[in-house]
C-alpha cells in the first residue's frame, strides 16, 4: 500500500521522449514467441497418470492388455532375482558344509593312521596283558601225503 503514495521520479525530457518512441536510439529486437506446448508436457503428462484421467483416453484403454503383460514381465523378474537370491545362499550353504565335511573327514583319518600304528596297539595290548613276542615266529610244515 506504500508503493502508491510513492512519488514518480522527475524523468528529464530525452528519457520522456524515448518512452513516447519519437527518440530512437537503439532499434528494437523482436523477441520470438516462446513456445508454449513444450514447456509442461512432462508435468501434464504426469498430472494425467496420477490423476487417472489418462484412462478416459481410448488408446490408453486399448494398451491395457500390453500394461498387465509388462506389469507380468516385472513381476516375474522379480521373482527370478529372489529365487536367484536363494539359489546363491543354498550353494554357499553347501560349500561350506562340504568344507566342514572335508576338514572332519581328515581329522578321522590322520586319527586313524595315529591310532593303527604298532606302537600304539602295543600299548593298548599291555593293558589286556599281552605283551609283544621277542621270538620270531615259526612255521610249522606237516607232510600230508604219507
Amino acid at each position: 500500500m506504500a508503493n502508491k503514495f510513492r512519488d514518480k521520479p522527475v524523468l528529464t525530457e530525452v528519457e520522456e521522449l524515448e518512452e513516447l518512441d519519437i527518440i530512437d536510439n537503439e532499434p528494437e529486437i523482436e523477441e520470438k514467441p516462446k513456445k508454449q506446448g513444450k514447456k509442461g508436457v512432462l508435468a501434464n503428462a504426469l498430472s494425467k497418470v496420477f490423476g487417472g484421467s489418462f484412462l478416459s483416453n481410448d488408446k490408453a484403454v486399448e494398451m491395457i492388455p500390453f500394461i498387465l503383460f509388462l506389469g507380468v514381465i516385472a513381476i516375474l523378474y522379480i521373482a527370478n532375482g529372489y529365487y536367484a537370491d536363494d539359489k546363491i545362499r543354498e550353494v554357499n550353504k553347501t560349500s561350506n558344509e562340504i568344507k566342514e565335511k572335508r576338514t572332519e573327514y581328515i581329522s578321522t583319518t590322520s586319527d586313524l593312521m595315529f591310532v593303527s600304528k604298532q606302537s600304539e596297539i602295543a600299548k593298548r595290548v599291555e593293558k589286556l596283558g599281552l605283551k609283544e613276542p621277542v621270538v620270531a615266529p615259526m612255521k610249522i610244515e606237516i607232510d600230508t601225503l604219507k
